[in-house]
């Protein structure tokens, strides 16, 4: 692809900072390089039309983890480690509402619940044996317990009747969140270039020549913020995991609100208004899952659709209208990884399935590498 002098003049010369990948670490990390360097030129590049991995296409959860996923992360973490995790999900979020106004993404704090099946008995009970410690170790974030037994006011079948609650979940809406932070960015002179996929990069003396699809070019800095798609840039500590969701046309009367999680969080579903999206389904085949490909399947699919009949809405009608796939991040550990690959390349990646609760604060972690 050849450039004319204008193209190359205003996009493609003395570039400051380019970062790969658009989403919710990438828009974030862009405002804090204008802030710090008002004059820099910051050029975002996106693979697809859309932030094409998980930050348009999530549930839209501001949440920081249910108890059982809490429990299960002290199997790979140190307590220290849990609760600098949920600090930082914490932090993340705060900054997510001091970047945006919360009324522009709808941010709504309704709750959140842990439903529990029969087979989980074992589970349910280990959750409530661990619940006063889990709520002593969080009370430094938060100054009060987070987590506490309520009983099923929603009408879920084949779920035990007690459920474990988080006054602290919220929910918001994804499309505003993401509108409002491409606004913001665009506002800051920051130019995004769409659809335009990066294959490989490599430094040449002072600078990053920067390999994509169609052509090549020179930054100074090179920070990489794409999650899911990091393994293709050789950022080895991190997976792509898909994420299937579904979401049904309105529903009269609906009075669910709030976010809950099943199945130690692998399921997940919300309102949206009159409507409930419901996602997960990756532990059915977790190597099968571990793909790039925005795909949906029938055994995940079929599995979110029982479900929705039997266990969300046992006796109400309902239509899906929806469905879609999303590309998240994850490791072996939790903790995301924002490092220096190289001299002038940096990465902010593996969010772990927690991309709005930590996303901004990833972001501001990659911008501050630059010294």
């Amino acid at each position: 692809m050849s450039f004319s002098f204008w193209e190359h003049d205003s996009w493609f010369s003395n570039i400051d900072f380019t970062i790969v990948g658009s989403g919710i670490t990438g828009l974030t990390c862009a405002l804090q390089l204008k802030t710090r360097y008002p004059e820099a030129k910051v050029v975002i590049l996106e693979r697809g039309l859309l932030p094409n991995g998980a930050s348009t296409k999530n549930a839209g959860f501001a949440a920081f983890g249910s108890l059982s996923e809490i429990l299960d992360d002290l199997q790979h973490h140190s307590e220290e480690e849990m609760v600098e995790l949920v600090r930082k999900r914490v932090q993340g979020l705060d900054l997510l509402k001091r970047t945006l106004n919360s009324d522009g993404i709808d941010l709504q704090v309704n709750g959140g619940y842990e439903l529990f099946t029969a087979a989980e008995e074992d589970l349910f009970e280990a959750c409530v044996s661990k619940m006063a410690k889990i709520n002593s170790l969080l009370n430094p974030i938060f100054g009060e317990d987070v987590f506490s037994i309520t009983n099923n006011k929603f009408g879920f079948a084949k779920v035990d009747n007690s459920l474990i609650y988080n006054k602290f979940e919220g929910q918001l809406d994804t499309g505003k969140m993401m509108s409002a932070l491409l606004q913001k960015v665009q506002a800051a002179g920051v130019k995004i270039l769409n659809s335009v996929t990066v294959n490989g990069f490599a430094e040449v003396d002072d600078s990053v020549e920067v390999e994509t699809e169609h052509f090549s070019f020179y930054t100074g800095n090179l920070l990489i913020a794409t999650n899911g798609f990091a393994s293709q840039l050789g950022i080895p500590e991190v997976k792509p995991a898909r994420a299937q969701v579904l979401i049904t046309a309105p529903i009269p009367n609906l009075h669910l609100k709030g976010t809950f999680h099943l199945e130690k969080g692998f399921y997940y579903f919300r309102n949206i208004n009159d409507r409930i999206l419901l996602g997960g389904g990756r532990n059915l085949n977790l190597k099968g899952e571990e793909t790039t490909e925005m795909a949906l399947t029938a055994l995940v699919q079929q599995r979110l659709e029982s479900l929705l009949k039997n266990v969300i809405l046992p006796d109400t009608p309902y239509k899906i209208e929806r469905r879609w796939s999303g590309i998240m991040g994850m490791g072996e550990q939790k903790k995301p990884v924002v490092k220096k690959v190289s001299k002038h390349v940096f990465c902010g990646v593996r969010l772990g399935g927690m991309g709005i609760a930590i996303g901004s604060l990833v972001g501001k972690e990659l911008a501050d590498l630059i010294e």
